[in-house]
């Protein structure tokens, strides 16, 4: 199944040409390519899939979904690496 999940965008750098953040996904943080929203600015929302912002999203809205991953169990560890995996380059932090 496939799974966008939103994020807090902390940081944000050009890395050789390509939009690169770091993002918070309720406590676990992750690098994410944010070429396809280069407008979003740190502090904001994203909807991440398979390692790429797609879209910013309001605060109200993320925090709805991550309380709801949470509460399904969706939104351990494993999940978020194994998205990542798949993203060339990216480096994995806890």
């Amino acid at each position: 199944m496939c799974l966008a999940i939103p994020g807090k965008v902390l940081h944000k750098e050009d890395r050789g040409g390509a939009l690169i953040g770091r993002v918070d996904f309720g406590g676990i943080t992750r690098e994410v390519q944010l070429d396809f929203v280069p407008e979003v600015e740190v502090g904001e929302y994203v909807i991440v899939h398979v390692g790429f912002a797609l879209s910013r999203l309001d605060p109200e809205e993320a925090a709805r979904t991550l309380e709801l991953l949470k509460e399904m169990g969706a939104l351990e560890e494993s999940e978020v690496r194994s998205t990542e995996s798949e993203v060339p380059g990216s480096k994995l932090e806890s």
